[in-house]
């Protein structure tokens, strides 16, 4: 029966392996962590990075509908995997509606401008900010999350809402202090890997696209101030992937990278991305920059995209350094679009 739930045939082993290893390695990799062995550690350390990242990239594919059948299967599982990486403290359903505006609409709509609320903020505030990014500690993310934390707050008669964040706020602090009870070093290493597990998802989120990005709470459509129809969406995505043939590192973060392919069929899974890319496109489509070329530019521009008012210039793809001056975008996760 579950077998059957699957909306692709060729998607059923991809995707039972993968869930797999998501469900086992992720207990298993903060059990390892809490054991003295040092080779115990840095393999569980692995497997912890890798299940938050998978995890947070197939409530992507279930965003989509990519994965099961129907709906409320896909829903059940994102929800799930929402509670592996943290992000549970918005509704998956919440993330699902943002992100397909971002499809439909062809822009980044967010929930929070933290540009806005940092050019606005204490100056020492802002500086604090800077100085993290600076030592590439991802602070605007955790902006991000704690304001996805803070939202229901905001709101008069959210009740439900706000009884909702408590709960989880205090079962997850209650898992950490138990972890911390067993191993403080395991608590030190899991924010570890959680901070590469963020800089992952950022480092793609970063250079995907040059959309206007338009801060929006409700259900307010974005301004019609351009055409953005289907070459508008192409000439504004990048497909940042580490080579064309690298089959096993474009699965760090499940062939995400393959974005151009992506927006050209949003529903089509993971595991047919690259494929599906090659048949679009050939070896010299300008909108594909490697990891190599954008390393660089991450770090070059790691302070000044916090605050930067556009995403900067990529130059053809025969220039040298055609990604220096590409400064990227900052806080636009669909983990954090609620």
């Amino acid at each position: 029966m579950f077998l059957r739930s699957f909306r692709y045939a060729d998607g059923v082993a991809p995707n039972v392996a993968a869930l797999s290893a998501i469900l086992f390695g992720y207990p298993l990799g903060i059990i390892f962590l809490a054991q003295s062995f040092w080779l115990l550690q840095v393999l569980g350390f692995v497997m912890l990075t890798i299940t938050l990242i998978w995890s947070a990239y197939f409530i992507h594919e279930f965003a989509h509908l990519a994965i099961f059948k129907t709906a409320i299967v896909n829903q059940r599982w994102g929800t799930l995997m929402s509670w592996i990486n943290g992000s549970c403290y918005a509704s998956f359903d919440a993330m699902r509606k943002k992100h397909l505006r971002h499809h439909v609409e062809r822009a980044d709509v967010i929930t929070f401008d933290v540009q806005k609320f940092l050019r606005a903020a204490p100056a020492w505030l802002r500086q604090l900010v800077l100085a993290l990014e600076w030592a590439y500690f991802p602070a605007v993310e955790f902006l991000m999350r704690g304001f996805v934390m803070a939202l229901p707050f905001t709101r008069k008669d959210n009740t439900r809402a706000r009884l909702r964040i408590i709960g989880i706020f205090a079962l997850r602090t209650s898992a950490f202090a138990m972890l911390a009870w067993v191993s403080p070093l395991a608590v030190v290493l899991y924010f570890a890997a959680y901070l590469v597990f963020v800089t992952v998802l950022r480092f793609a989120d970063c250079f995907q696209h040059t959309y206007d990005a338009y801060p929006i709470q409700d259900d307010t459509p974005v301004p019609k101030d351009k055409l953005r129809d289907k070459a508008y969406e192409q000439a504004n995505t990048y497909s940042d992937i580490v080579g064309l043939d690298n089959r096993w590192l474009n699965m760090l973060w499940l062939n995400f990278g393959f974005h151009n392919a992506h927006h050209e069929k949003p529903a089509l899974p993971w595991h047919r991305l690259p494929a599906y890319h090659s048949e679009l496109y050939d070896e010299r489509y300008a909108q594909v920059i490697t990891v190599g070329q954008l390393l660089k530019s991450f770090h070059r521009n790691r302070v000044r995209r916090v605050l930067s008012a556009d995403y900067g210039q990529v130059l053809p793809p025969q220039a040298a350094g055609r990604a220096d001056g590409f400064v990227g975008a900052v806080g636009v996760s669909f983990l954090t679009a609620v």
